[in-house]
């Protein structure tokens, strides 16, 4: 094996899909099952929690960089479109939304959460409606608030705000 250079540095924000948003704490060498193993050690806030990744597997693993300027337009031009309701059993569409959240890409969690908002003159969500909503809308946030170097709260209250600015219009088109 080669060694190359790391693509993240220690203090980088990274996106691990199954996780969030991440920061690297530390550049590790550890020897495991006798191979030599060269590891990012990753912090989770949020679920206080940390991550080893080898190296050579953060491709395999989805493990990117915070999502480009560029996206993150693209996202937020997401929330303000018209959301897609889909005429699926719930627990189908649950299973979409989890892989949606869980693929790491910022579109596809603006798109359940988008889909899944409602507004307060809106019908009551179920239980699990509501967690996917907070999960998508919180993985949302944290990737929002590392860009723009806020906290996760002030970066959830613009999304909800742009949320509740363009979601009613398309409620009164279909009362």
């Amino acid at each position: 094996m080669t060694a190359k250079a790391p693509a993240f540095d220690v203090g980088d924000y990274v996106v691990y899909p199954k996780h969030g948003v991440g920061r690297v704490i530390e550049l590790q060498s550890q020897e495991i099952a006798g191979m030599q193993l060269e590891l990012y050690v990753l912090r989770f806030e949020k679920e206080r929690m940390t991550l080893r990744v080898p190296m050579n597997k953060i491709e395999s693993i989805g493990m990117r960089k915070l999502s480009s300027d560029k996206t993150l337009r693209e996202a937020m031009d997401v929330l303000k479109s018209k959301p897609k309701v889909k005429r699926t059993m719930w627990s189908r569409r649950a299973q979409e939304y989890e892989a949606k959240i869980n693929s790491g890409d910022l579109v596809s969690i603006a798109e359940v959460t988008r889909d899944l908002f409602r507004a307060d003159d809106q019908p009551e969500q179920s239980y699990s409606e509501r967690q996917i909503f907070e999960a998508a809308s919180s993985r949302l946030a944290r990737e929002l608030a590392a860009m723009e170097k806020t906290d996760e709260p002030s970066a959830l209250a613009k999304i909800l705000e742009i949320l509740n600015e363009y979601a009613p219009k398309y409620y009164e088109q279909t009362a």
